[in-house]
């Protein structure tokens, strides 16, 4: 029930901030989604959704220009979620070449990229070299922990951003495409996908479960290190 909640409670603010905010929250979101996982299949999605038309009082704008429903809104949200996703993980690739393996290793967990994570992810690039980044960017959840990876592992830059920018351009077409063809009955594409959701609630609980865990042994230590 407790994760059922939080699924709903991402969704309806996924929904929520594209029905407001349009194209800016479908960038935004894709970009978080690069390097932390952001719901981006409901992102895209519900951003389908709104450029069909479905929803009255909700359309796709940018900069005080109006996109017809249809087509022209369709490739707005696409385009919008493709470039969001693209400088988000050169944001990635470059805050893990900077901060280097052994920094992760002790603080990675924020980032949800233990050891043991990274340990995973090294062996995905040594097993797919370069086309581990495509693969990553079309694989649900894996898609979020390969930019700083690769910016660890010292990947080809530019075959890096080539790639990804492939694999996020298929991925942010499709899922739009399919809220798009699904117009108000969005939610029945999504449901296929719950998993998606899930994992994602799940991130979000164990992420702050560990803070909580760091920050009380951080006072336990500070409070056996004062002096009596």
């Amino acid at each position: 029930m407790l994760v059922a909640g939080i699924v709903s409670d991402i969704t309806t603010w996924v929904t929520d901030a594209i029905g407001s905010y349009g194209l800016y929250a479908v960038f935004l979101l894709m970009l978080i989604d690069a390097v932390f996982p952001a719901a981006s299949e409901v992102v895209m999605v519900y951003g389908g959704a709104v450029a069909s038309g479905a929803f009255a009082g909700q359309a796709i704008t940018l900069f005080g220009y109006h996109f017809d429903s249809g087509l022209p809104a369709y490739l707005a949200v696409a385009i919008a979620g493709t470039v969001g996703y693209l400088i988000g993980s050169i944001g990635g690739w470059a805050l893990g070449d900077y901060l280097g393996r052994p920094w992760l290793e002790r603080h990675g967990r924020w980032l949800h990229l233990s050891g043991e994570n990274l340990d995973r992810a090294e062996h995905w690039f040594d097993r797919w070299e370069e086309w581990a980044v495509f693969l990553g960017r079309i694989t649900p959840v894996m898609r979020s922990f390969i930019s700083i990876p690769a910016g660890v592992f010292r990947a080809r830059f530019w075959p890096y951003v080539w790639l990804t920018l492939l694999g996020s351009a298929i991925w942010c077409f499709a899922f739009a495409g399919a809220g798009w063809a699904a117009g108000a009955s969005w939610e029945s594409f999504h449901h296929a996908f719950r998993f998606v959701d899930y994992v994602v609630a799940l991130a979000v609980v164990v992420g702050a479960a560990l803070l909580a865990r760091t920050l009380l042994r951080r006072r336990r230590r500070s409070a056996a290190d004062e002096p009596v």
